[in-house]
């Protein structure tokens, strides 16, 4: 029994060795040395348990802090590019909007435009069988009956 206590014991003093070689080799790194000098550092230096339970809390909290992280991310990009697919949805309702009101506004113009002109057709027409009814048609009227008034009275 002895002799596996004095076993673990050593084993416990080459554990001990190895960590407290591993603990120098950390701190004689210049990133670790310039943490290490600030006045934080010094104060998790002298209270080692809240050093210990600032670390875990580190640790442990990455995973979470990560996650929420890429999903803000994620969010944030697929409603950039919802916004996007709904500013093309719109833009392509708009646009057919306006083209069927482009294209009703010139059937209209077209139908409008086609309608004067058969009126104006139709009211040229009939005045030019009837010219009695224009103005210019009665001036002829009486210029016409004042020369044949003159060649009677040159008769």
């Amino acid at each position: 029994m002895q002799h596996s206590s004095s076993s673990s014991q050593t084993d416990f003093q080459q554990l001990w060795q190895s960590g407290t070689t591993l603990l120098n080799r950390f701190y004689s790194d210049p990133r670790v040395a310039r943490v290490m000098n600030t006045p934080v550092g010094q104060y998790l230096s002298s209270h080692p348990f809240l050093g210990l339970a600032l670390m875990l809390f580190s640790t442990m909290a990455a995973l979470p802090v990560g996650l929420f992280l890429v999903f803000a991310l994620v969010t944030a990009v697929m409603s950039a590019v919802g916004f996007v697919f709904f500013e093309l949805f719109l833009l392509s309702v708009g646009g057919l909007t306006l083209l069927c009101v482009l294209s009703g506004l010139a059937l209209f113009s077209t139908l409008v435009s086609f309608i004067i002109n058969a009126f104006y057709f139709i009211i040229f027409t009939i005045l030019s069988y009837y010219p009695q009814m224009t103005k210019l048609g009665k001036v002829q009227g009486k210029e016409s009956e004042c020369e044949t008034s003159n060649l009677k009275e040159i008769q």
